[in-house]
């Protein structure tokens, strides 16, 4: 299969590593690890955008690379710590330099060895615990949800006076803590608990590799592989095995610490029950305010220093997952989310998903400073949508009126008590509220049901644009009035409801209003306010946040880390990481590698479906497959597309996959297929849909609908051994960008040909899609040219002209614009091949797919098992290429 790989590596290739695999690599996975190995190697900023198909082993090949790395340039420093201490010495005799370094030696292979020691005793406490039958049971906790208790609503509700001690910068790592416990932080696992060492307690700042993933069950499974390899140890082994005197050679656990949200690892009951994230975060803190009366007990303290350590001893020692770290915080009863922050200076790999590496307030309320370490990025396919959606918010009119609502009922409470800046603010917040709602309502009576909403009008109302909304967003971070009006407010409606009646106060409106105030502030060039109504019963109308460009966004992980990593099974076309994610970047600094599948070439067959008949230029054939916006709705070519399925569905054995470009394409399709066919003289004639239904059993997914229903029910039918008259296996419709086009394996059997009807190209008519598309016209100009007003008489020229800077700016737009289409048909294909016996067929119905621009922009390894000249020969020559396919797999 196809492997390509730009900006060699020199070093890593003839270099004899032993990445350390747990099983014997394939060579695909080898030129992986070399590539990743490499790109650390260099550091200094070093970029690598690195595809390598699901089923080849790319995230055991991420660990084997990286930790091989982390332990060899450990060993190196050590070294280098030796050779300084020499150097510091000139001119001593040699005697004298001798016993130095002999001491170093000796001072740190003691202090490997106790620390690995110490490891070893809690794992063996953790096995017999297992053995025992004690490690899984969890302990029980009064969660307080089935009973009522008393509530005093002044000291639980009511703003009071603000610390100013309190009142931090919200750049401070730990501006959410009060000012004891922020003191307290700084020291927790550096300090030392009784009864420790002093080695105990030391810690020390190593080099990290930060891995991230878009959920939590992929950083579990990562975590699982984890735990496969063995490395050697991050100090010269000689050492080690000398004064062991043992044969086998010594090794290390991995030190790792998965950090997540209070949403996963909170075990105060009284404040994990409350649901929402927002509210957690809110209540966690307010707990934590020296004047609360409640404080919470599982908070590190100074009463429980030994306990955090344990705990810290406890993480490094058994590579555990979230689960594990919860249950582990559980026993000790001391906080995981918390206490996990003492691994941190410790630990040598640290997972965390997305939203907590990409936003720079997550990282630094988590302590995480990624200067001179390593990002890896996995499941990268989606890393600028993921940092858009880290910045989006949106807010409804109906959210907008319960908040007004709830901020009348608080007032109505407290309001002869609100003095001074807590008075001033709250009205200011409840000018802002009127402002928005007053604009969506009118905006609700207008024809136009979507656009583009000027974030200056937004607040023209009530005198809500004299707000300095930075002020009013700090202080309702620091007065947590959002979490205090929204707890008052189903205070109240608990205290008025019935056991039959629920609240509706759970929907956290008001943290949802300062997400979107926030986004107010921001650049107006980074990113659009949007409207759109909202059809129903009760029609509603939303106002939305989209971030135009991750550019700056993620600017500060490129900027500060030594290297960074964007690793996926479907990377291609790689143009848009570079012009989006790394613009200034230098080429030279940025490697990229589509590696080839592990599968034999003759596992895969490709075939670009051009038309219906062979034709030597299929865009000029009368019948020609092309589904543009334009020409899908054309009734003769949707007939002959079901034919071609029904021809395809007949031959190929077990499952059928077919991925249309949007959910009302495919239901337009299905309801032309499900009328008959004009009858014959003899006859009436079945339609396209019944014709299906007799090959296969046929499911389709709908929007909005299960996934995990029509999953298990197409995989019955195919893996049922029971079968009714002629069909044989399952047909299963689905949509690109769809539930089933990503985190879905429909290998082996489930997937045995997929299908890809059209381009899925999104609505460049929308709002969103013309504001991104001036965007990165705009930007690519401003780059290629400066700013018209920047530049001094006596300032270098522009590199290019002005009408040639437009012309490569349209064509930027225009590449983004089709790579976001490619990078949804790339990852629907990845949805077969799983494994290297696996073997499948891949239709792609489109005459389009043949030309030379759309083929660049697959994956290597689809480029490579690509039948040549399969566009030009229709049908019967697509049968006849599945025939000898499939037929050559008989008994596999």
């Amino acid at each position: 299969m196809i492997s390509k790989m730009t900006t060699p590596i020199t070093d890593a290739n003839t270099q004899p590593l032993d990445f350390h695999h747990p099983f014997t690599p394939y060579d695909v996975q080898i030129e992986f690890m070399r590539a990743v190995y490499a790109i650390l190697e260099k550091g200094n900023g070093q970029v690598g955008i690195l595809e390598s198909p699901t089923g080849t082993g790319k995230s055991l090949s991420l660990i084997c690379s990286a930790l091989t790395w982390l332990r060899t340039h450990k060993r190196s420093a050590y070294e280098s710590g030796l050779q300084e201490t020499v150097k510091n010495m000139a001119g001593e005799p040699d005697w004298m330099i001798d016993s130095a370094l002999r001491r170093k030696r000796d001072e740190l292979t003691r202090k490997w060895e106790e620390r690995e020691a110490r490891l070893a005793r809690i794992r063996a406490r953790e096995k017999m615990l297992e053995e025992k039958g004690r490690g899984s049971k969890r302990q029980r906790v009064d969660d307080g949800r089935s009973r009522r208790k008393e509530v005093d609503e002044e000291s639980e509700f009511w703003i009071g006076e603000i610390d100013g001690e309190d009142d931090v910068s919200r750049d401070d790592s730990f501006s959410f803590l009060s000012k004891e416990t922020r003191e307290l932080m700084t020291r927790v696992g550096l300090g030392r608990a009784e009864g420790e060492t002093e080695e105990e307690g030391e810690q020390e700042d190593e080099i990290k590799i930060y891995y991230t993933s878009r959920t939590h069950s992929q950083l579990t499974q990562f975590i699982s592989e984890l735990r496969r390899p063995v490395f050697p140890p991050s100090v010269p082994t000689e050492t080690i095995s000398g004064r062991k005197g043992e044969d086998t050679p010594p090794t290390e656990t991995v030190k790792l610490v998965p950090l997540s949200s209070r949403q996963k690892l909170c075990i105060n009951p009284s404040v994990s029950k409350l649901g929402s994230l927002s509210a957690i975060n809110d209540r966690c803190t307010e707990l934590q305010q020296s004047k609360s009366k409640d404080r919470c007990a599982f908070m590190p303290s100074a009463e429980n220093l030994k306990q955090t350590h344990q705990f810290r001893d406890a993480v490094f020692a058994t590579l555990p997952d979230i689960e594990d770290m919860y249950q582990t915080g559980k026993g000790l009863q001391v906080c995981p989310y918390y206490a996990s922050r003492t691994a941190i200076p410790g630990a040598e790999v640290i997972t965390l998903p997305y939203p907590l590496l990409l936003q720079k307030s997550a990282r630094e309320a988590l302590g995480i400073k990624l200067e001179g370490n390593v990002v890896i990025i996995d499941e990268a396919h989606n890393i600028m949508d993921a940092v858009a959606n880290v910045y989006a918010t949106e807010i409804c009119l109906s959210e907008l009126r319960r908040a007004r609502q709830m901020l009348g009922v608080y007032v109505k409470r407290f309001g002869k008590k609100l003095k001074g800046e807590n008075r001033v603010m709250v009205a200011q917040l409840g000018k802002v509220v009127e402002s928005l709602t007053d604009w969506l309502a009118s905006s609700l009576q207008t024809k136009t049901d979507q656009g583009i909403a000027d974030a200056n009008r937004l607040l023209k109302h009530r005198g809500a644009n004299q707000i300095n909304l930075y002020e009013l967003i700090k202080y309702i971070h620091n007065s947590k009035l959002a979490f205090k009006v929204e707890g008052y407010a189903a205070h109240v409606e608990e205290q008025g409801s019935t056991t039959e009646t629920k609240s509706k106060a759970s929907t956290p409106v008001l943290h949802t209003l300062v997400s979107f105030l926030t986004a107010l502030t921001n650049l107006s060039t980074e990113g659009r306010i949007f409207f759109e109504k909202i059809p129903g019963a009760s029609p509603d109308i939303k106002l939305s946040y989209l971030l135009l460009s991750p550019t700056h966004a993620f600017s500060s992980i490129a900027e500060s880390a030594r290297a960074v990593i964007l690793a996926g099974g479907t990377m291609s076309p790689f143009d848009d990481y570079k012009a989006h994610l790394f613009p200034t970047l230098p080429s030279a600094k940025i490697t990229t590698l589509s590696c080839g599948h592990v599968i034999p070439p003759s596992n895969l067959c490709v075939w670009t479906l051009g038309s219906t008949r062979p034709s030597d230029n299929p865009a000029a054939a009368p019948d020609a497959f092309e589904f543009s916006f334009q020409k899908r709705s054309d009734r003769a070519m949707v007939r002959q597309l079901g034919l071609a399925i029904v021809n395809i569905c007949s031959v190929v054995p077990d499952g059928v996959v077919v991925f249309f470009p949007s959910y009302g394409y495919l239901d337009q399709v299905v309801a032309m297929w499900q009328v008959a066919e004009p009858a014959s003289s003899t006859a009436a004639t079945k339609s396209i849909w019944e014709r299906l239904a007799t090959r296969k059993v046929v499911f389709r997914e709908t929007k909005g609908g299960s996934s995990d229903e029509v999953l298990h029910e197409y995989t019955h039918a195919i893996m049922s051994p029971e079968k009714q008259g002629l069909q044989t296996g399952a047909l299963l419709l689905s949509v690109v960008g769809g539930k089933m086009s990503e985190g879905i394996n429909f290998s082996d059997r489930l997937g045995r040909c997929v299908v890809i009807v059209g381009l899925p190209y999104p609505n460049i008519n929308s709002p969103e899609w013309k504001a991104r598309i001036e965007y990165i016209e705009s930007s690519t100009m401003s780059r290629l040219i400066g700013a018209e007003h920047s530049a001094s008489a006596d300032a270098e020229p522009p590199v290019m002209s002005k009408e040639k800077a437009q012309a490569t700016a349209k064509q930027v737009a225009r590449d983004f614009y089709e790579n976001a289409c490619m990078r949804a048909v790339n990852q629907s294909i990845g949805r077969a091949i799983r494994h290297r016996n696996d073997f499948a067929a891949i239709v792609l119905i489109d005459r389009r797919f043949g030309t030379e621009r759309i083929r660049t922009k697959l994956p290597g390894w689809i480029r490579g098992g690509m039948v040549e000249g399969s566009e030009t020969k229709g049908v019967q020559g697509l049968m006849g290429a599945l025939n000898g396919f499939f037929r050559s797999k008989r008994g596999l």
